[in-house]
């Protein structure tokens, strides 16, 4: 007779036994379980990590192929792969390398089934470790399933999808703040039992919804309403540390039990509640009417197109400056978004992704926890040596939903990107879609538009739309006189008529149109070059007929003698292209204007203003210069230029280079005939009447302090809009608007 001791051994080894037969996949391969790690930029993206035997591991990259990335993302639960990296991009694994000179066709459904050594047999070290890129998209019906029966530390969190259900009285605020938190697993839509559920579980959950930082609840209505409804558990726990940007990078807890409604006896399904930033403050109609106004102490974006990405930038010593990439990963990034009041990021951008910035780097080598209330107090080398704007970092937040895409669409257009204009608008007690008055109508304008629909920068802005075929039904002009400052989120934020619309031309042929870009250019002139080649210049009228003809003098040069001779404040202007594509006039070769004294076309019959001003910001004197050449006068190295005027060619400033225009040449001045000695402001800004878009205007200005004594000039302290904090600012009326009198 067997002892209980020998029973229960038995009993083991049959268990055991049974683990091992079943832990076989269809095709007889090892089951095996997969997971992205190490230094991350997006949280769907890292070194291949494979679990075999009750040991993780990693994957060797000779042989590796898209086709194995492809097979590694979809067994993730992910619709595709976009790439994959060699040589350990995202840093070195430990313990066994699992797979070498893996040989997959795309078509396996488990990396397991790909031809390869043999598990453990590999002559690679970890330097070697393979990474993938998937596509974020989750496949539709996909189901997680747990397949070893060992150790489940380390496991990640893999699911179809996640969201928040908001309670019936929540439903209409925008953004959904607070509700029920369930995940799709298999198609179907599963609740998570909150026993072991903890707070940073709902900080990664409300970071991944835009919110920057999870708050208490009232629990009883939520217990109410859970014993009313049929559950549908989920059958784990989840274990977060609080730093991660995505739930599919939080630690899969223990399996539970699935006991119908009675899953969950101590507790009931997890509910979120979060935070949102000062910029979403949840409101019961549509939206919200107020323009989004910045207030950060220490750190801003620039150079994003829509809220919540752009290059980052932080101020130091009233000054702002970039930060290098080295070292940049998603947990820096996400410090940055929350401490601007948005999500977790979405992805750490590096290489100048969103232009290059200006001025200092003053962060290198930054390493974050994730729970620093500011990137200022992560660890970071304050020697950025080597650095250069080439590196500046970036970030993509995640944002709430705020829904503001629905209310407005581009109709007509050759593709998604461009269009007619047609909003949605209460009309009678009703919602109808309309067109918007192209009175007034430009960049600015368009730039709110792109915005709103998530399509990037405007390109261009139409005031007629003939072309395009809009939805006949949406032909009346429902918003009229519509003026934005940029900063806005929605047109409706904008200036306008509000329900009395004013429209002389009317809609249809003339209503409002846009096409949108990923990219825009971003033009920068140079303080150093402006404040080293500032001098002054008698010149005699009768050398002058040509700039007088294109309005290049003050108004009293009109009745001046031809023998007298004017005084002109003369320097050289250098403007680069830091941004993401060239920089081109609006207007196409044919309708561009030829100058018979200069001999010359011009592409923007105003390219630049320069004035010059009283400190109190009245203007003394002024000078302008038409473009008539638009082109690469030199580029940074490995650079080519593309843009030359010679021969009429096309005219443009390439990205990474620059246009010079020099001292010597007709108009590089501003007549300072009538100006008596005395401290000035003078000022130049670059493309004043927005006739091209850019990816950032407020350093499209250009001030420096002057002092004429009557016979000589000194041009000091010359800065850029937008780099000083600013208090420093300040002294500098209109320096950060950027508003012209006119447009």
């Amino acid at each position: 007779m067997l002892s209980p001791v020998s029973v229960h051994g038995l009993l083991t080894t049959l268990l055991w036994m049974w683990v091992l037969c079943n832990a076989q996949s269809d095709s007889g391969s090892p089951v095996i379980q997969l997971r992205l790690a190490g230094e991350k930029r997006k949280h769907y993206e890292g070194r291949v990590e494979v679990f075999y035997n009750g040991e993780w591991g990693t994957v060797c990259d000779d042989d590796f192929s898209i086709y194995a990335a492809q097979v590694v993302c979809r067994e993730l639960g992910y619709m595709d792969a976009e790439s994959w990296a060699p040589s350990s991009k995202y840093g070195r694994g430990e313990g066994r390398i699992w797979l070498d000179n893996v040989h997959c066709t795309g078509a396996e459904k488990s990396l397991a089934q790909c031809e390869s050594n043999g598990f453990g047999v590999s002559d690679c070290k970890h330097s070697e470790d393979v990474g993938v890129v998937c596509t974020q998209k989750r496949i539709p019906g996909f189901r997680f399933i747990k397949n070893h029966a060992s150790s489940d530390e380390g496991m990640t969190v893999q699911v179809e999808d996640v969201r928040i259900r908001a309670t019936y009285s929540h439903r209409k605020r925008i953004p959904i703040t607070e509700g029920f938190l369930e995940v799709k697993d298999g198609g179907k839509w599963r609740q998570i039992c909150n026993e072991e559920w903890t707070e940073m579980n709902s900080r990664v959950i409300c970071g991944m919804y835009g919110f920057p930082g999870e708050k208490r609840f009232n629990t009883r209505p939520y217990k109410l309403l859970a014993k009313r409804r049929k559950k549908n558990y989920w059958g784990f726990s989840v274990n977060c540390t609080g730093n991660e940007a995505d739930l599919s990078d939080c630690k899969l807890g223990h399996e539970i039990e699935l006991k119908g409604n009675d899953t969950c006896e101590q507790g009931m399904p997890v509910v979120i509640s979060c935070v949102p930033g000062r910029a979403f403050a949840p409101s019961v109609s549509m939206g919200f009417r107020k323009a989004y106004r910045v207030e950060q102490p220490l750190v801003r974006l620039k150079g994003g197109a829509m809220i919540g990405e752009g290059r980052v930038e932080v101020l130091k010593n009233g000054e702002w400056g970039t930060v290098c990439d080295d070292n940049w990963n998603i947990q820096a990034a996400t410090v940055v978004c929350r401490e601007l009041g948005f999500g977790s990021a979405k992805e750490a951008l590096t290489g100048a992704r969103m232009g290059q910035g200006i001025g200092p780097v003053h962060m290198n080598e930054v390493i974050c926890s994730g729970f620093e209330k500011s990137l200022t107090d992560c660890y970071f080398n304050r020697d950025a040596l080597g650095c250069s704007h080439e590196e500046d970092a970036a970030v993509r937040c995640n944002v709430p939903a705020m829904g503001f895409h629905k209310r407005l669409r581009l109709n007509g257009g050759r593709n998604p990107y461009e269009g007619r204009v047609e909003v949605l608008a209460e009309r009678n007690g009703s919602l109808v879609w309309g067109t918007v008055c192209s009175d007034s109508w430009g960049t600015m304008e368009a730039m709110v538009v792109c915005r709103q629909l998530g399509l990037g920068f405007a390109s261009h802005a139409f005031q007629e739309t003939w072309y395009w075929q809009g939805d006949a039904s949406a032909d009346a002009v429902v918003m009229s006189g519509v003026r934005c400052s940029g900063t806005e989120l929605t047109l409706d934020q904008c200036l306008h008529h509000g329900k009395h619309v004013l429209c002389p031309k009317g809609g249809g042929r003339f209503a409002a149109g846009v096409s949108c870009t990923q990219t825009a250019p971003d033009l920068v002139l140079s303080s150093q070059v402006v404040e080293q080649t500032t001098y002054l210049e008698d010149r005699p009228m009768y050398a002058l007929q040509c700039a007088q003809e294109e309005h290049c003098l003050s108004s009293s040069a009109d009745k001046a003698d031809p023998t007298s001779y004017r005084r002109l404040l003369r320097f050289s202007s250098q403007i680069h292209n830091n941004g993401q594509s060239d920089f081109r006039p609006r207007a196409a070769h044919h309708s561009w204007i030829w100058h018979e004294c200069h001999r010359h076309y011009h592409s923007m019959e105003v390219f630049t203003h320069y004035d010059l001003m009283s400190l109190n910001g009245t203007k003394v004197a002024e000078g302008h210069k038409a473009s008539f050449c638009l082109e690469d006068t030199h580029c940074d190295e490995g650079i080519q230029k593309r843009y030359e005027c010679a021969n009429f060619g096309a005219q443009g400033i390439t990205v990474g280079c620059w246009d010079t225009y020099r001292h010597d040449i007709d108009c590089q001045w501003i007549d300072i005939t009538d100006v008596k000695p005395g401290d000035y402001i003078f000022q130049i800004v670059i493309n004043p009447n927005y006739e091209v878009a850019e990816s950032d205007y407020t350093n499209n200005i250009m001030r420096c302090r002057s002092r004429y004594d009557g016979h000589r000039i000194w041009t000091y302290n010359c800065h850029i809009g937008g780099t000083m904090s600013s208090d420093t600012e300040e002294t500098f009326p209109g320096l950060l608007t950027n508003q012209l009198s006119h447009r």
